[in-house]
């Protein structure tokens, strides 16, 4: 189980104060791109289910995840989620042609199969993403900047056992900075779904 909490970003004014004010705590920054992957009769969606294949930094690393069942309330998200390093050019391959996903000798590829009864993959597009790693205060936190057709979201993302007392820590440190936030409702996926920024 992931438990993340996640804080939307109004826009890019206060994403450049946010990553200002953190600039110091800066670990890395990884261009990553997203691109997601259902059966072709929705085998996964149809289960709240998700595959996503992520780039990072071109092709320096490939990471597999599938991710089902995810809930986002006041801001902290829960999904469970199984992920696994994978051949970056084996990934683009199948990128270029999902047909050759299902002979992939991968774990999470084998349980889209097995448990979700996926036949064949299809493509479904995806979005690129800019993130900031920070180490704060004993937390690691992820400011985004995610790329869509459609537009960019910037959020603040930060894995925890026990998401409502980061989320204080995080709200107590944008308040006392005068940083406008709300709680995220979509994860990057549904927005991405949805075709349109959440309001």
């Amino acid at each position: 189980m992931e438990v993340e909490v996640k804080l939307r970003l109004p826009g890019p004014d206060v994403h450049r104060r946010v990553t200002s004010l953190l600039s110091p705590h800066l670990l890395r920054t990884d261009r990553q791109e997203n691109l997601f992957f259902d059966g072709a009769g929705g085998e996964l969606s149809s289960r709240r289910a998700v595959l996503r294949l992520r780039f990072y930094n071109g092709d320096a690393r490939c990471v597999a995840s599938l991710k089902a069942k995810a809930v986002l309330v006041d801001g902290v998200s829960r999904v469970e989620e199984d992920e696994e390093e994978l051949d970056p050019v084996k990934c683009r391959e199948c990128v270029a042609d999902p047909g050759k996903m299902g002979s992939m000798g991968s774990r999470v590829l084998r349980r889209c199969r097995e448990e979700f009864g996926v036949g064949e993959f299809v493509a479904l597009g995806g979005f690129g993403n800019v993130r900031d790693v920070y180490e704060w205060n004993g937390l690691k936190l992820e400011v985004d900047e995610t790329n869509y057709e459609f537009g960019k979201c910037y959020e603040i993302e930060c894995e925890s056992s026990d998401p409502e007392a980061v989320k204080k820590v995080i709200e107590k440190f944008l308040k006392d900075n005068g940083v406008e936030y709300k709680y995220s409702e979509l994860s990057k996926f549904a927005t991405f779904r949805s075709g349109k920024l959440p309001e």
